[in-house]
């Protein structure tokens, strides 16, 4: 028989475990989800061969094949199988498919024998391929144009084994023009997807851009690019510091902070003739992160007012200017929610420390949204205003910032990059799937992008230093 004093020894381990687990627990409950996804469902399959052409056109296929299998890939909607898996025999069009015949079978008992003269759709939604979709078909020159006649089957809607299944299955059949070159190559292929996309719901991101500030030139300037990388051009040619980038809704002017007269200033470009138009700035040692409203007809920004740098609110010409911010400490980085054109993210340092707060366009109904750890930067509305992508440092070593999704009704976090370097300035993609970020890892900083749960990281810029991008519809 034990003890009175071992077992009072017994049952202090057994409450002293109870109590750690209950901590560890709760301490597991507070963390965020570092492999967790905002995105959810199963994808569809599809099957994508590729392409073959004819003439002219076929120099132009491997442009046209990696576009479409990137476009499709890169959306996070589609499951893309491996060509591996394929059969030997492709379709260019629905004239290639052949219906099976039967013919009885010699051993009594057994199922007809099933007589293959070609191509058709349970070679593709049977394994080893167990695709839910196929895309197919060919492209030629008609009128000095590349022309892809591109379909796409849903390889669900096969019941009868007939040639019926065929029309039933079609759920695209369509031709595209494009130039005789690489560009028309890739045009024709993106316009494919988009119109494959749409089919699940999905959007494009073919004619977004991707505004950014670089310092390839030597001097710090605004760029631009396509929304995978290519097509990089200078916007400004100032031979200064400028950056901090913002587009208005419309896709018509971009703001952003330069020094090229002297002291530091928001200037005002319209995007489709580079023109400067006319913006009335305060006189201050800090007049930076500008950000237009959902409606292009105000401003929000920062500058120094008193010594501390405040939140203000303008119109587009600098016409109206009132403060909305009113503390001793430094609020950068206001950003308007979109879809209600009030709630406003800043970072403040008003607890202590730099952290992301909310409030009203009026600068009422505060509230605090990160607790206080580490240091936070470069907040984000999603296009739907109901999640939000920031950098943040969270407590770990200074400066190694990461990027962090929350859910702004729940609060609930989702960690998206880590051990990669620095990663900042987070900014959503018009298709609310994409996010584009900046990151250090090596000698420079680059522009990636990533879908919004953290994988398919590509990086889009090579030269020089690469900051602040923002993501937008495409320029009008």
């Amino acid at each position: 028989m034990k003890s009175f004093y071992s077992v009072r020894k017994l049952t202090l381990m057994w409450i002293v475990l109870g109590l750690l687990c209950t901590a560890a627990f709760l301490l597991a409950q507070s963390k965020v989800d570092i492999g967790g996804s905002i995105t959810k469902g199963e994808r569809p399959a599809i099957a994508v061969p590729d392409f073959r052409g004819s003439g002219d056109a076929q120099k132009f296929m491997d442009v046209f094949n990696t576009t479409l299998w990137d476009e499709l890939a890169g959306s996070g909607t589609l499951k893309l199988l491996p060509k591996t898996s394929y059969p030997l025999s492709v379709p260019q069009q629905p004239q290639d498919f052949r219906v099976p015949t039967s013919s009885p079978n010699p051993k009594r008992g057994q199922p007809p024998i099933v007589n293959r003269a070609g191509p058709w759709l349970t070679d593709w939604s049977g394994p080893p391929v167990a695709a839910n979709y196929l895309a197919f078909g060919y492209t030629g020159v008609q009128d000095n144009r590349l022309a892809l006649f591109g379909w796409l089957y849903n390889l669900g809607l096969q019941q009868t084994g007939s040639t019926a299944d065929l029309t039933a299955a079609q759920t695209i059949g369509k031709v595209y023009f494009g130039t005789l070159d690489a560009a028309g190559a890739r045009k024709v292929a993106r316009d494919f997807a988009a119109d494959i996309l749409q089919q699940f719901g999905a959007k494009s991101l073919a004619g977004t851009k991707i505004f950014f500030a670089s310092d390839r030139t030597g001097s710090r300037e605004i760029w631009s690019m396509d929304y995978d990388g290519t097509n990089q051009a200078r916007v400004t040619q100032y031979n200064s510091i400028s950056g901090m980038p913002a587009v208005s809704p419309d896709g018509r002017m971009v703001a952003f902070t330069t020094y090229a007269g002297g002291n530091p200033q928001i200037r005002i470009h319209s995007t489709t003739t580079s023109r400067r138009l006319p913006f009335y700035n305060p006189i201050s040692s800090v007049v930076e992160t500008p950000e237009f409203t959902p409606d292009n007809k105000q401003l929000l920004f920062a500058t120094a007012i008193n010594g501390w740098v405040q939140l203000c609110i303008s119109g587009v010409d600098g016409s109206g200017f009132r403060r909305i911010s009113n503390v001793r400490a430094i609020e950068v980085s206001p950003r308007v929610n979109p879809k209600t054109g009030n709630d406003v993210l800043f970072i403040s340092g008003r607890g202590g420390r730099q952290q992301m707060w909310r409030m009203s366009l009026e600068g009422t109904d505060l509230e605090q949204l990160t607790n206080g750890q580490g240091d936070v930067a470069n907040p984000a509305w999603s296009p739907t205003g109901t999640h939000i992508a920031f950098a943040w440092t969270r407590g770990f070593e200074p400066g190694a910032f990461n990027i962090f999704v929350m859910d702004a009704a729940t609060r609930q976090l989702v960690q998206l990059t880590q051990n990669s370097g620095r990663n900042e300035n987070p900014w959503w993609a018009p298709d609310g799937a994409h996010i584009v970020f900046t990151s250090k890892r090596g000698p420079s900083t680059q522009v990636y992008s990533m879908l919004a749960d953290g994988s398919s990281v590509r990086q889009l810029t090579t030269q020089g230093n690469n900051l602040q991008p923002v993501w937008v519809n495409g320029v009008n």
